[in-house]
C-alpha cells in the first residue's frame, strides 16, 4: 500500500524526534568534560604525613635532641635506632622527679628500662626487664621521649587512625616539612600527643613541640650501630619510677 504525501512528509521528522530522544536518554555518555574527583581537603598533608612517617620507621641512625618547655632546664635527649630494628633512647632526667637518668630500650630480648649514673644515682648501670619487645612502658615508668620515635610513628603511618593533619610553617632552623596534627572526635583515648611534628624528606625526626616539651634536632644523625646494647646487666629489681626518692611509689601497671 502507497503511503500518501502528508505521511511521506513526516517521516523524516519523526525519525529526526526519536533519535534525539535516544542520544538524550539514560545509556548516553556525558557530553562535558570529565574531571578527576577533588580531594577531601588534609588528605594530601595526611598522605604525606603517613608516607614520612613510614621513612622514619625504616630510618637507622643515631641522633641527639634537646629537650625544653619541660619545666626544667634544656636535656640532651639521646635515640639509636639500631639496623637490626632495635632501639634505645636516653633521657637525663627521666625518674625520679628528674634527678635519676635513665635508658629505655627494645631488644629481642625484651624491652627495658636502664638506671643510668647520674648525679642523683651514682651507682653503676644497672637493666630492669619491663616485658616483651612490643609491650608498652608501664605509665608509672613512662617519661614520654620514646615515643615520637617508637609507637607514634605507627600511629602517623596508620590511615585508618582519627587524626586530623594539615600542613603547618616550620620552626625557624628546623630543617624538612612539619604539619599539625589533632585527634579527632572519634579518639576515645588520643593515640598519640596533638602538636606539631616536622621531618626531613629521608624520614630523619627534625623537631616536635607537643605535651612532652619541644624536642629539636641539635645535628647532623651518625650512622646506626648493627645493634643497640644495654647500658648495663639486667638485674632483678624494681625500675625507677617517675616520683621522686622517698615518696610512696604506685603499683607498676601497664
Amino acid at each position: 500500500m502507497l503511503l500518501t504525501l502528508p505521511v511521506l512528509l513526516t517521516l523524516p521528522v519523526l525519525l529526526a524526534l526519536l533519535t534525539g530522544c535516544a542520544a538524550d536518554g539514560p545509556g548516553a555518555p556525558p557530553t562535558g568534560p570529565v574531571s578527576d574527583p577533588v580531594p577531601a581537603p588534609g588528605d594530601t598533608a595526611r598522605d604525606e604525613l603517613a608516607a614520612l612517617a613510614a621513612a622514619a620507621r625504616d630510618r637507622h641512625l643515631t641522633a641527639r635532641y634537646t629537650l625544653s618547655g619541660t619545666g626544667g632546664p634544656t636535656r640532651d635527649i639521646t635515640v639509636t635506632s639500631a639496623n637490626d630494628g632495635s632501639w634505645r633512647v636516653d633521657v637525663p632526667g627521666g625518674a625520679l622527679g628528674g634527678t635519676a637518668d635513665v635508658a629505655l630500650a627494645a631488644t629481642p630480648a625484651g624491652l627495658f628500662q636502664c638506671a643510668l649514673p647520674s648525679a642523683g644515682r651514682p651507682a653503676p648501670a644497672t637493666c630492669a626487664r619491663l616485658g616483651d619487645r612490643d609491650d608498652t612502658v608501664p605509665r608509672q615508668l613512662d617519661p614520654r621521649v620514646q615515643h615520637p620515635f617508637t609507637d607514634w610513628l605507627t600511629v602517623l603511618t596508620d590511615r585508618r587512625t582519627a587524626l586530623s593533619v594539615s600542613a603547618a610553617t616550620a620552626p625557624a632552623g628546623v630543617a624538612g616539612r612539619c604539619y599539625a596534627v589533632d585527634t579527632t572526635a572519634a579518639s576515645l583515648t588520643p593515640p598519640l600527643d596533638v602538636g606539631i611534628y616536622c621531618f626531613a624528606p629521608d624520614g630523619t625526626l627534625t623537631y616536635v613541640r607537643a605535651a612532652l616539651g619541644t624536642l629539636t634536632l641539635a645535628g647532623p644523625p651518625g650512622p646506626a650501630p648493627d645493634t643497640v646494647p644495654l647500658a648495663g646487666p639486667v638485674v632483678a629489681g624494681e625500675p625507677l619510677g617517675q616520683q621522686p626518692a622517698g615518696t610512696s611509689p604506685s603499683p607498676v601497671t601497664t
